[in-house]
């Protein structure tokens, strides 16, 4: 088991990406934190990934908040003792341009998705770096091919990306790394609440699989997979590495 003895706090894991992650996570023998606001569904993950005999806990954590997060990082030490990953992974997303969006909106927008990279990281840091340990960022695709109707959500993502750069660049002299993932379209999370809302989900998903060089979007546990590679020994020597899990996006034909 590639993460054996290994603790990770994985954010927004209550569903889709994060929920798939948390599950390979505590297979590959992490204990896993699953941090979420919605902590109904953080503690089903938990039950879960305990019900196929691996190792999690459930915290109910608003990313936006420093008090917040501090309990998180409180609550894992107390658990576990340590943390070895950080896997910043919740996001909303506010499909508006920025003339429509408001200023409540792009606040909570800004705060979720880049303010809880910043947090969690502001207050994990101090302890990977006694373990030597890794942070991943749930970057985009988006954050390379801007799309229309999701401006906050686009600036956000190619934050990240310059986020992580900058992270891996002061920190990797402590032995920490920080990497991010670029994911297309996966049928979870936010995608799938987008799909779901259209007049015929299944049209919809044929037409954003149409987007991609494979022809077809992702699915969560295709990310979390190269999530477990990155927290993993066998990327040892990666770091500042924006790793594209997305199907060729981009390269695909225009929807029709």
């Amino acid at each position: 088991m590639r993460l054996e003895g290994r603790v990770a706090i994985i954010t927004g894991a209550a569903s889709g990406i994060g929920r798939a992650s948390a599950g390979e996570f505590a297979r590959e023998g992490a204990r896993v934190v699953v941090a979420d606001i919605n902590l109904v569904g953080a503690q089903e993950t938990v039950k879960q990934i305990e019900t196929a005999g691996g190792v999690a806990l459930a915290v109910e954590t608003d990313v936006s908040t420093p008090e917040s997060v501090q309990h998180l990082v409180e609550q894992t030490l107390h658990s576990f003792g340590r943390i070895n990953v950080l896997f910043n992974n919740a996001a909303i997303q506010v499909n508006k341009t920025v003339e429509d969006t408001t200023f409540e909106e792009w606040n909570r927008e800004m705060g979720i998705n880049l303010g809880g990279v910043f947090l969690c990281s502001k207050y994990s840091l101090p302890h990977l770096r006694n373990t030597k340990g890794c942070v991943i960022n749930m970057a985009s695709v988006n954050g390379f091919f801007v799309e229309p109707m999701c401006a906050g959500y686009c600036a956000t993502k190619g934050a990240i990306i310059a986020l992580t750069k900058a992270m891996a660049i002061d920190h990797g002299k402590d032995g920490i790394r920080v990497n991010c993932i670029c994911p297309g379209y996966i049928d979870a999370g936010l995608a799938w609440e987008y799909f779901e809302v259209q007049s015929n989900p299944a049209e919809a998903r044929a037409a954003a699989g149409k987007l991609h060089a494979l022809g077809r979007i992702g699915r969560p546990e295709e990310v979390a997979r190269v999530a477990v590679f990155l927290a993993s020994d066998d990327a040892s020597f990666m770091t500042s590495s924006s790793v594209v899990v997305g199907g060729g996006f981009g390269t695909g034909l225009p929807p029709v």
